[in-house]
């Protein structure tokens, strides 16, 4: 059965809303949008994520041009850049999680690679990590910076900045990005210990049964 755009507009209010009061973003930061079928939908400039107007969602079309609602974040263009990148990408969450954001400033971190496979979850919904080089947010660079990335990675970090993960909804894109957000918290409570990650061959294994996507 199809959804709605009508569903699909109160679902990004509904999760939205519970990112912003599980402290996953805060003040007007973070922005998702969802595809749908004459374009995506993307939360507005300069709104809180904790109390969004399903009416007032600003909708593009596939080529990133704003076509009705509020004026859309000035973020957009990361959006557009993994939409267009990922063909199977129906869902994009941008989140400024602290832990994430933290993990972007170790400066003793693999940019091609930043966390190591912790947990099974972590390799089911993530994979695996790079660190996409600073750039003010807004700036057209930044998403130059992504599509070099995006053909391999649904999931990204934003150095000094935070997390963006594509997904083929709404819900796997969040789960990927939450799974991000505590794997950087749990790897940020260990630091300095010896860690004891899963194996090569117990990743291989997670991403043939699986399907992890890269």
């Amino acid at each position: 059965m199809s959804v709605s755009e009508s569903q699909i507009r109160d679902e990004i209010v509904q999760i939205a809303k519970s990112i912003f009061d599980r402290g996953l973003t805060h003040g007007s930061t973070g922005n998702i949008s969802v595809s749908v079928e004459d374009g995506w939908l993307l939360t507005p400039t300069g709104a809180s994520l904790g109390n969004l107007d399903p009416a007032r969602l600003s909708k593009l079309d596939r080529d990133g041009r704003h076509i009705s609602g509020d004026a859309p974040t000035k973020e957009s263009l990361l959006h557009l850049a993994m939409y267009q990148e990922r063909k199977g990408a129906r869902a994009v969450v941008h989140l400024h999680s602290t832990h994430s954001v933290a993990l972007s400033l170790d400066s003793e971190l693999d940019p091609e690679d930043l966390l190591p496979p912790l947990t099974a979850y972590y390799v089911m919904r993530v994979g695996s990590l790079p660190l996409v080089p600073y750039y003010a947010p807004g700036d057209p660079k930044l998403a130059d910076a992504i599509r070099s990335w995006a053909g391999k990675h649904h999931a990204m970090l934003l150095a000094h900045h935070g997390p963006v993960v594509a997904g083929s909804s709404l819900a796997a894109a969040m789960d990927a990005a939450e799974e991000l957000e505590e794997t950087a918290k749990l790897f940020m409570m260990l630091r300095g210990r010896a860690i004891r990650s899963l194996s090569t061959e117990q990743v291989a294994a997670l991403r043939k049964k699986f399907g992890t996507p890269g």
